[in-house]
Parts: C-alpha cells; sequence; structure tokens
C-alpha cells in the first residue's frame, strides 16, 4: 500500500469517529492492519488540513488520551475547543473520561 493510498484510508476511518467520541492513532493504525504505523497516522492527519473536504482530525487522540497533534491546528487551542464544542472535557490537555469516550473502529 502506498502512502497516498494509506492516508485516504486513515481519512475515512477518522470520518466514521462519532461526534463526542474520541479515537487513537494506534487505533486506527490496527484498524488498518498496520498495527506498528500509528505515526503514520498521525502524519496522515497532520496532512489533512490542507483537503476541501473535512476530517475530524480532532478526535484523534494519543492512547492516553492527550491532545499531542493539538500544534497542527490553526492555533494550539483549535483542537480543545472542536472536542469541547462536541460535548468532551479537556483539562491538561487530556480528554477527561477518556475510556469512557473511546471509541474503537475494530469494535463498531
Amino acid at each position: 500500500m502506498n502512502e497516498e493510498s494509506f492516508f485516504q484510508k486513515v481519512y475515512e476511518v477518522t470520518k466514521m469517529i462519532p461526534e463526542g467520541r474520541v479515537s487513537t492513532y494506534g487505533a486506527i493504525a490496527r484498524y488498518l492492519g498496520a498495527p506498528g504505523s500509528a505515526r503514520m497516522v498521525g502524519w496522515a492527519l497532520n496532512n489533512c488540513h490542507s483537503r476541501d473536504d473535512f476530517i475530524p482530525a480532532h478526535r484523534v487522540v494519543n492512547r492516553n488520551g492527550f491532545l499531542t497533534g493539538k500544534h497542527h491546528f490553526h492555533g494550539p487551542e483549535v483542537m480543545q475547543e472542536l472536542l469541547e464544542s462536541e460535548g468532551i472535557q479537556v483539562k491538561d490537555d487530556r480528554v477527561v473520561d477518556f475510556q469512557k469516550l473511546f471509541w474503537d473502529p475494530n469494535r463498531n
């Protein structure tokens, strides 16, 4: 699978994350059959901001619920603001109730 098709698959899975829920780079990588590619999922999401279609990259956090991708948005608070607009509480750059809000594409 080339990088372009992998990125497209990441975008398709990210669009499936329900509003008010979050997933992780690793969960998306596992769903795509590439369990060691969490960083590549992150690279894909870092590049999605230049696309015409909306990719809800703000719903993807690290395995502990931290907003590790927040610096790739148009301002350091944008990711948190987007999550909060969906009813997700964030404290100290971490999703509150992460386990409860976690959406695993392999189980849905």
